[in-house]
């Protein structure tokens, strides 16, 4: 695991600007928000060449609960060489106020060697070898049924859905990435991957209070290095990061009713798709909403068009039975609301393309190892998951958010999966509010 913080450096378009770091940046703000005088008046009572004296005099509010002064600071950069897919997950669950990006299963290194050690991940010393053999044999399975994929697609290319007129480039590329979508769930979830992430030094405080909370040894070393590298440029807000006992209880709960409910319904049987949907419209008696949905949504030209308040306001809860990890990677990073899911291993998903019989024995040995490490209450339990593993999940947001959600993960270039998901839950939806139908649109997601 390699932590880079990235510092910020205006362009030469901004050379004539006052020049501020992060904490001086949110001290001057603070300062601006309590006074009457302008912006270059305050600056000019600062000496930016020493300007710690300043900072300290106004960071200092931050302790006695004025933490909306650390979301002045702008957003400070990080980027997270080699953590965990299941590292990744958890940081964008917990950064809900960040801009971030992952790498994606089509461009990191699909081996054995790409693995953290058992002890980094805490899987216990006398399941180590067991845990390393299952999660090689699970490459060794993505690599033959990627490679058998890419040759029946190579031999019948009808069966990849490709754009009219596509060049050969583009071609190869859909061809590739129809083997790849259907093959990732093989992938461990301990699988090493990249993630860059900014947001301001009040957030980061909070996620790395939270990471340092976690049971698992990856989270914590993970929050040591990243408050090092933030240490350089927020020196003050980052105390504010360490473990608490609210975290660490919550943390400890929440490993509980994972460990629970996952051996409760832990299956490597491929569960049928279900899907909730729940809308609350109500609004107060002296505040209602007179705008229709068709007002609301008729005057975008796309998904990012501006949304009424008939939508704004309206709540909506969607869930399903049986999201694989794959596909809770990337929905979980739509990051408005609140998502949550137990992490655990309800049933096993693999696309109708590939055959489940040469694989059970892989699939019933990672069952078993699986039990075994929660049965003994580890928390390392994560890192013995593969991406087809199907975990109930559920996000909270507003209808606005919902529909731009949807019609993205339907769109074009949409995973066949994920369009699935969302295609279904726009349905119920529609049953639901049965006049937004003209005005939402399900895509095909093609090409993929």
């Amino acid at each position: 695991m390699r932590i880079t913080g990235l510092a910020i450096v205006p362009p030469l378009t901004a050379a004539d600007l006052p020049k501020v770091t992060p904490e001086l940046l949110a001290s001057v703000l603070a300062r601006y928000s309590r006074s009457n005088e302008g912006i270059a008046s305050i600056l000019a009572k600062v000496d930016l060449a020493n300007p710690d004296a300043s900072i300290d005099r106004i960071l200092k509010f931050v302790d006695y609960g004025h933490a909306s002064i650390g979301g002045l600071t702008g957003g400070l950069a990080i980027a997270l060489d080699g953590v965990s897919m299941w590292l990744a997950y958890k940081i964008f669950e917990i950064a809900t106020m960040a801009d971030g990006q992952e790498s994606s299963t089509r461009y990191i290194t699909m081996d054995a060697a790409n693995l953290p050690t058992a002890a980094e991940t805490g899987v216990p010393d006398d399941l180590a070898d067991e845990w390393h053999e299952v999660l090689a044999a699970a490459f060794a399975a993505y690599h033959a049924e990627y490679t058998r994929l890419d040759a029946i697609a190579t031999a019948n290319p009808t069966l990849v859905r490709l754009p009219h007129g596509a060049n050969a480039a583009v071609v190869t590329r859909l061809r590739k990435n129809y083997a790849l979508d259907r093959a990732r769930y093989f992938i461990p979830l301990a699988t090493r991957t990249n993630l860059g992430l900014v947001q301001s030094s009040r957030m980061w405080a909070a996620m790395v209070k939270q990471l340092d909370s976690l049971p698992q040894p990856e989270a914590r070393a993970a929050a040591k290095l990243i408050r090092n590298e933030l240490l350089k440029q927020s020196p003050r807000l980052m105390r504010h990061s360490a473990a608490d006992k609210s975290c660490e209880a919550q943390a400890a709960q929440e490993l509980a009713t994972s460990l629970l409910l996952g051996l409760e319904r832990l299956s490597s049987a491929q569960l049928a798709d279900e899907v909730w949907v729940h809308v609350d419209r109500a609004t107060p008696p002296w505040l209602t909403e007179t705008q229709s949905v068709a007002e609301a949504l008729s005057h975008r030209t796309n998904r990012y068009g501006y949304q009424g308040t008939a939508t704004r306001r309206m709540r909506v809860s969607f869930a399903w039975n049986n999201l694989a990890l794959a596909e809770l990677r990337d929905l979980n990073r739509h990051r408005t609301g609140h998502r949550f899911t137990p992490l655990i291993q309800a049933g096993f998903y693999l696309p109708s393309e590939i055959d489940r019989a040469p694989h059970a024995a892989l699939l019933s040995r990672q069952l078993e190892l699986t039990r075994e490490l929660m049965r003994r209450g580890s928390p390392a339990y994560v890192y013995s998951l593969l991406l087809g593993a199907q975990t109930p999940f559920e996000h909270s947001t507003h209808a606005d958010k919902f529909i731009y959600e949807a019609e993205l993960r339907t769109g074009m270039g949409a995973h066949f999966r994920y369009a699935e998901h969302l295609g279904a839950a726009l349905r119920e939806f529609f049953r639901q509010v049965p006049e937004a139908r003209d005005w939402v649109a399900e895509g095909t997601a093609e090409p993929e």
